[in-house]
């Protein structure tokens, strides 16, 4: 996909690879980007960053309504949104304790808000001849995240809902690319993150590295231009993606041991 002269929208922009790739899909000739975030100080901020380029708006993903709302003022107010960047998103240590509704707000940030986000620009892409979604899920969407279920079954479920919209709107002008990484260097490792807590009690995604935003936002620009799907900033995630699918019974035995093995350097700390 040209990037040049596109309208942008990017949720989770208010930090990390949201404000990154606000600011790298400028760079790389948008016409305009409209940046979003459910802290609208932080927004502002990014838009502030871009200058005449950008503006700022609050948004919480978990909204339906709020969501379709932005778009018709935002397609107003600048034309037909050619990129949606879905990327909000948080972290919550946990499993089987935590209520259903910790789990059910996680579903709602890390799949709902990417379906209601689909919805509210896919047809008007389809009616201009095209269109761009990138969506942000995590490396454990294909693996796992040890210390967090509803953070794993989420990020599963993102990557499925990309795998899906893919498949059935490519013949429709409309473009995916899911974000797959591991650690990066953002407030979902370990500072609060709008009303959502944020809590890191693994140090598993950092094991292979912890990128800069900016890394990972180069990657995600270059995947549009090249209309690439997965989109994989640790080149070793695709190794244990194939391990995974090549003896899977040997995958959860190895993620066992990792998982003894992460819990045993905690308790020594």
């Amino acid at each position: 996909m040209d990037i040049n002269e596109t309208l942008a929208v990017v949720t989770g922009a208010g930090s990390g690879i949201g404000r990154a790739l606000a600011c790298r899909l400028v760079a790389a000739g948008a016409r305009f980007v409209v940046c979003t975030d459910i802290d609208a100080d932080a927004a502002r901020e990014t838009a502030n960053l871009i200058g005449s380029k950008a503006s700022a708006e609050i948004l919480d993903v978990a909204d339906q309504a709020a969501i379709e709302d932005l778009v018709k003022r935002v397609e107003s107010a600048h034309g037909g949104i050619d990129i949606f960047v879905s990327n909000a998103g948080y972290a919550r240590g946990g499993g089987l304790k935590l209520d259903t509704d910790q789990w059910r707000d996680m579903m709602e940030v890390h799949l709902w808000a990417h379906l209601n986000a689909a919805r509210a620009v896919i047809p008007g892409m389809i009616e201009r001849g095209g269109g761009y979604l990138l969506n942000t899920a995590s490396a454990a969407g294909l693996l796992t995240q040890l210390d967090s279920g509803p953070y794993a079954v989420s990020k599963h479920a993102a990557v499925a809902l990309a795998e899906w919209l893919a498949i059935n709107y490519s013949d429709r002008g409309i473009g995916v690319s899911v974000l797959c990484p591991q650690a990066v260097r953002t407030n979902i490792l370990g500072r609060p993150s709008g009303h959502r807590s944020t809590q890191s009690n693994s140090n598993q995604a950092a094991q292979d590295g912890i990128l800069a935003p900016e890394t990972v936002a180069d990657d995600c620009i270059q995947a549009i231009i090249a209309e690439q799907f997965l989109v994989l900033p640790h080149k070793v995630v695709a190794k244990y993606f194939a391990n995974k699918a090549n003896d899977y019974e040997r995958w959860l035995s190895g993620m066992r041991r990792f998982r003894d093995r992460l819990r045993q350097k905690r308790n020594q700390s």
